[in-house]
């Protein structure tokens, strides 16, 4: 594990926020790249640059089900006097050697269908008699009259342009185009692009997988009964939904009640499934604050640099953190607060942008902006710690939810945004201009 530059001297002093993210940015690195089939590798970050081995669509196709014609022999082509054109046969989306069309000659044709040597234009169905003798047909009836292999004559009501209803070959890329830049996280728009010019597979960074576990004996699953003194564990559901949304494979392990040696079993069980541990709860001073005891150590001689440090941040809510490694691979863990709203936060301030480093992606933050702060009253906020409130953000404008309890799960489940008060204020008043972290 190492430490900022920049680091706190003594382990009572404060670090700053920015100082405890960039500790940890500066030890986490991007996993390394794997060859993925396409709809494994959704979600997960292209390592190189794709490029276009053939164009899109490769061939020059019919954009409508209808008739290849040449311009000159439907040209001047009306209601009362119709073109009249002999049909020399079919052309089927897929076919491998399309009729020629000839002057005077039209070929019935299909959507996505090549368009036949000789033909210049596509009329669509309803503007012909389908080939019956009937006039115009329209709708559901165009595509249900002359079927395929009837032949003899089509009677076209309409002239056409050159290219008309005709998709061209490279008209959407181009052989030697590039497809995808290095860095694009795969979603199904892409993954529809790679397979379109014929890639099976692609080289990735994996989705990172994040195992999230909480601690205290107090914890109870949802679904079963309280007894006194009790509460349901929701930060675990919480986290694990937050790396999932962050573009992990998440896992969560069921509450771990307050033993130390249990707690360093099961760590260390999960690790074959890790890429980063996340726990929540026992970082504090409390006598029962096992993730405390059951990690701070600096590791034994066959793994030498692991361990956790526990740290107090000048921050509300979100004070005592913990970062560090652990097991044979030197596992990221990070150890957040138990209080809900002081995990959330801390998730999006620090867990988030180490998932996000993990990939392999540029943008590892929350987008931010600046609101005009919509309140009855001022802000309070203590001096020397950098304060994240819940709010509601629209229009340029923030609502504050809530209040500044770390218990608080109902205003946190309203909010979308956090209202960020730096260090040095201590008070903000309506209609002040404050920086939000947008969470939606």
């Amino acid at each position: 594990m190492s430490s900022a530059a920049t680091s706190p001297a003594g382990p009572d002093d404060l670090w700053s926020v920015d100082e405890h993210l960039e500790d940890i940015l500066s030890t986490v690195r991007p996993l390394e790249p794997i060859e993925l089939n396409l709809l494994d590798a959704q979600g997960c970050v292209l390592v190189d640059d794709v490029t276009v081995p053939v164009s899109l669509p490769p061939f020059d196709n019919s954009s409508m089900d209808g008739y290849a014609v040449r311009v000159a022999d439907v040209a001047g082509a009306g209601e009362e006097f119709p073109a009249v054109l002999e049909v020399v046969g079919d052309v089927a989306a897929g076919a491998a050697e399309p009729v020629r069309v000839g002057p005077g000659q039209a070929a019935r044709i299909m959507t996505g269908a090549p368009l036949p040597p000789g033909a210049e234009a596509v009329v669509p169905v309803e503007w012909t008699d389908g080939g019956l003798g009937e006039g115009p047909v329209s709708g559901m009836r165009a595509r249900s009259l002359a079927p395929e292999g009837a032949e003899g004559h089509v009677h076209v009501y309409r002239p056409a342009e050159a290219r008309a209803h005709v998709r061209a070959k490279g008209s959407d890329v181009k052989a030697g185009d590039l497809a995808l830049e290095a860095g694009t996280v795969l979603g199904p728009p892409q993954i529809a692009l790679l397979a379109a010019i014929g890639r099976g597979t692609v080289r990735v960074r994996p989705r990172p997988r994040v195992v999230v576990l909480s601690t205290g004996s107090e914890l109870v699953q949802p679904g079963e009964e309280l007894a006194a003194g009790q509460i349901y564990d929701s930060n675990s559901f919480a986290l694990t939904a937050a790396a999932r949304d962050a573009g992990a494979i998440a896992y969560r392990v069921g509450a771990v009640a307050d033993d130390a040696e249990t707690l360093r079993s099961t760590i260390e069980d999960q690790l074959i499934r890790a890429d980063l541990l996340v726990t929540t709860g026992g970082v504090s001073v409390g006598a029962y604050d096992v993730v405390k005891e059951a990690l701070s150590y600096v590791g034994d001689a066959d793994e030498p640099g692991s361990g956790v440090e526990f740290r107090k941040l000048a921050m509300q809510p979100g004070k005592p953190q913990g970062f560090g490694s652990v097991g044979p691979d030197h596992t990221p863990l990070l150890a957040l607060p138990g209080n809900p709203v002081s995990s959330y936060v801390s998730f999006e301030l620090f867990v988030r942008p180490a998932i996000r480093a993990l990939m392999g992606v540029t943008d590892l933050h929350r987008p931010r902006a600046r609101a005009a702060l919509k309140a009855e009253q001022a802000l309070r906020s203590p001096k020397g710690r950098r304060q994240f409130l819940r709010g509601t953000y629209a229009d340029g404008e923030v609502t504050p939810v809530g209040g500044a309890g770390s218990h608080l799960i109902a205003a946190l489940a309203r909010a979308d945004a956090l209202i960020v008060v730096p260090e040095a204020v201590e008070s903000v008043e309506p209609g002040s201009e404050v920086e939000v972290v947008l969470l939606g």
